[in-house]
């Protein structure tokens, strides 16, 4: 038989909690919910919130996975383009480095920084936050961590730059002869890795949780959940 601590239960077992509709506005008692149970809206049948089964254990395996492919983007070349005479790598680094050489320094800094430091904070945050949720326990700045990864989320552009890094690939497949690297496949893996990461948990419950653990105070020892 699984065993919960009775504080990372979801939501909290307040009566007096109650939720907004997103769709209509009502506003309605916020149930407590098994793992995998939906609440809907009771006027318009709109999604409400919902217990996502081993939500914190899925978002901590995508973020960790992120780590590894993250590691790999960075130290293999995404291709080699072969025309003529000439042989060029292309990497994330190697990318804003040419930007750079190119005489275009602001671009390669915000190549850098939404293609790298972006993913990489994001990627470090999460970690930092849901791992230790699974425990009911919250690390110091959890909630300022929290914030930021909310607030940083739309400026990880690794997707627009492998969107805009596919249609250079269709312009330049006839002038050139190309052969994929690691570093490529990686970078599809991490853009999936993340998108599952942020996906995988309910931002609600996300919170709610956050704040279980911080009431729970230091002294408090549960068991882990069957996340």
């Amino acid at each position: 038989m699984k065993r919960h601590h009775p504080g990372l239960s979801w939501p909290r077992a307040d009566p007096d909690e109650r939720t907004a509709c997103h769709f209509c506005d009502a506003v309605q008692p916020a149930p407590r919910l098994r793992e995998g149970e939906v609440a809907r809206c009771g006027n318009c049948d709109e999604v409400l919130y919902q217990n996502r089964p081993r939500s914190l254990s899925r978002a901590t395996g995508f973020a960790l996975a992120a780590v590894v492919f993250t590691i790999l983007a960075h130290s293999f070349p995404f291709l080699t383009m072969q025309a003529a005479s000439e042989r060029t790598e292309l990497g994330l680094v190697a990318a804003a480095e040419a930007l750079f050489a190119d005489g275009d320094p602001l671009l390669a800094l915000l190549s850098v920084l939404f293609t790298i430091v972006a993913p990489t904070l994001l990627t470090a945050g999460l970690l930092y936050l849901v791992m230790p949720l699974i425990y009911g326990r919250a690390l110091p700045g959890a909630t300022a961590i929290a914030r930021l990864i909310q607030r940083s989320e739309p400026w990880s552009m690794l997707e627009v730059f492998l969107l805009g890094f596919i249609v250079s690939l269709l312009k330049l497949g006839h002038l050139a002869e190309i052969e994929f690297h690691i570093g490529l496949w990686a970078l599809v893996a991490l853009v999936v890795c993340l998108a599952g990461a942020m996906g995988g948990i309910d931002r609600r419950e996300l919170w709610d949780r956050l704040e279980i653990a911080r009431m729970s105070g230091p002294d408090t020892k549960p068991e882990p959940a069957a996340e």
